[in-house]
């Protein structure tokens, strides 16, 4: 399949070929532009809103791929555990995320809206007692209670900006971060945990560690028949920033994976719909992500064979008091 001018654009950032040696003077004003605005806000140049109720910002360093939606429902999760009423707060570039996250976490405010200050006051009219923000951590206008950074093991520690690389901003942006959590997708624990002792050693913030594994197949009709077992030949579909962790994810359970990505956040249409039929024909069952199916579900033709999509479970291999004290830093301010 040919690659789209993106695709060839990250394969360039992953290997530091030509394009993105050719693109490092840009990534470098770009990185000096990002430094300057966080001093900025930084010495109070630039206004913060305070929170009007405890926040916790779920962000990253770099464009796409490090798990913070399902990390941002894990968090809501946590906080609705604790008798909060979470509200969680996005950009909303597609309709993925926000459908995404009221299927994750049915009991929380679910808010899309690029003004993240006034995405935070819609949900605490609504009733949310905690906000999450989802990728926000460098949007510095609205204020937090909590940062938290997120880096997949898989990227390592990138060293370009954008646009010559995936960072939006330099590394020494992690200083104002409460907490980082490496994520990984298909690395081992222990290579995931020897790049967190890296990170812990370079820049001096605490670190923990999270596992977003495979949940299994689950048809997105909502029934539940036997799904297909290893060796079963699958279209993978996927518009989502890292496709290669989904196909590594089900390789690794033992299946066989051609792949059939798209643009990130991409809205699914009636032609889409009938191109993955005519390559359903050769496999044995069309696999999509849980972001791709809410958007693939309205557009599935009744008759068609049936689409499944691979959920995802958040399991924490390392940082539970770590993670657990910024969630107590949540609750006693809501209780003061």
């Amino acid at each position: 399949m040919r690659r789209t001018l993106a695709e060839r654009l990250v394969a360039s950032w992953a290997t530091d070929g030509v394009v993105a040696r050719v693109l490092a003077p840009l990534g470098t004003a770009y990185g000096a532009m990002m430094m300057a605005r966080n001093a900025a806000f930084r010495r109070g140049l630039r206004r913060v809103t305070p929170p009007s109720v405890p926040t916790i910002s779920i962000g990253n360093l770099t464009v796409g791929g490090t798990g913070k939606t399902p990390v941002s429902a894990w968090v809501a999760e946590r906080l609705a555990s604790r008798g909060q009423r979470p509200g969680i707060v996005l950009r909303g570039y597609g309709a993925d995320e926000p459908l995404v996250h009221r299927a994750l976490v049915p009991s929380a405010v679910v808010i899309a809206d690029p003004d993240r200050v006034r995405g935070a006051a819609q949900a605490v009219a609504a009733g949310a007692t905690a906000i999450v923000l989802d990728d926000a951590f460098q949007h510095r206008r609205a204020g937090r209670t909590v940062d938290l950074v997120l880096v997949a093991a898989e990227q390592g520690m990138a060293r370009r900006c954008l646009p010559a690389g995936p960072l939006r901003e330099p590394w020494s942006g992690v200083a104002r971060a409460d907490a980082l959590i490496v994520t990984r997708k298909t690395v081992s624990s222990e290579a995931a945990q020897t790049f967190a002792d890296a990170l812990v050693a370079r820049w001096g913030r605490p670190v923990a560690v999270m596992h977003l594994a495979p949940g299994g197949l689950r048809r997105v009709d909502g029934t539940h028949p036997a799904p297909p077992g290893p060796g079963a030949r699958l279209l993978a579909v996927s518009g989502i920033g890292e496709p290669g962790a989904f196909h590594g994810q089900l390789e690794a359970a033992g299946f066989t994976v051609t792949p059939m990505p798209f643009p990130d956040h991409h809205a699914f249409t009636a032609v889409d719909v009938s191109r993955l039929l005519v390559r359903a024909v050769a496999v044995d069952a069309v696999v999509c992500t849980l972001k791709d199916a809410v958007k693939l579900a309205p557009v599935w033709p009744a008759g068609a064979p049936p689409l499944w999509y691979l959920s995802q479970v958040v399991r924490l291999d390392a940082g539970q008091a770590l993670l657990d004290g910024l969630l107590d830093r949540l609750d006693s301010l809501r209780h003061s």
